[in-house]
């Protein structure tokens, strides 16, 4: 009998699985608008920038706001958050963030979710343009490649990797306050106020996506 082999049935179903076919997946030539869940924003003020006061008196671009989902958490904790993006989204500039340079040192913090196969270079660039410290939600794997060590983070490790416990589940286009995803994501922290010969520390960042969601955070 050619019976098919019961591993490659197995296979077959978990790759049709919500969580799997929620992951973050993008055409090389397209825009990568993956909403950040405004909760895990939060979580980065929460857990992971915690014990830093003041940011009330401080300024932070977020250079690939997309429609905006990060922007308006980062405006509950910021004095002023500039927002863009090289799309028109409705929402902030419409402004490449690198083809068009901002000025060195010119805002206090860059934080954002960058387009994945781009964020090494948002990661030079915002370093330069941020006074304070720069924050990237990423994927974990993020972390590996001898690409990017040599690039990035062999002379500039982030201070700071603040994993998730919980899933960020994000899909092309939208929120879905009911979604799943297979990726595992974590925020990478440099900031300058730390010394930088300490080693990366790793923040385990808590479940905490049921106290940190708001009402009005999904559309209906």
């Amino acid at each position: 009998m050619n019976r098919q082999p019961l591993a490659t049935r197995t296979v077959r179903s978990q790759n049709t699985s919500p969580a799997v076919m929620s992951q973050r997946i993008e055409p090389a030539d397209g825009l990568d608008d993956f909403p950040t869940p405004p909760w895990a924003t939060r979580a980065l003020l929460e857990h992971v920038l915690s014990r830093q006061d003041g940011l009330s008196t401080l300024c932070c671009l977020e250079p690939a706001c997309g429609a905006g989902h990060m922007a308006r958490v980062l405006k509950e904790y910021f004095g002023e958050v500039e927002s863009a993006d090289v799309h028109d989204y409705g929402f902030g500039k419409v402004r490449d963030f690198l083809g068009s340079p901002y000025e060195s040192n010119s805002v206090d913090w860059v934080i954002t979710n960058p387009p994945f196969r781009l964020a090494d270079r948002f990661v030079l660039r915002a370093l330069d343009v941020a006074r304070q410290g720069v924050a990237v939600l990423a994927r974990t794997v993020f972390l590996e490649s001898l690409g990017r060590y040599e690039s990035i983070f062999r002379q500039s490790p982030p201070n700071i990797f603040g994993q998730f416990v919980e899933r960020v589940p994000m899909l092309r286009g939208r929120l879905d306050r009911t979604a799943s995803t297979a990726t595992g994501y974590a925020w990478f922290v440099w900031d300058r106020r730390i010394a930088s010969e300490a080693q990366t520390r790793l923040v385990w960042i808590p479940p905490c996506r049921k106290r940190l969601e708001r009402e009005g955070d999904y559309p209906n």
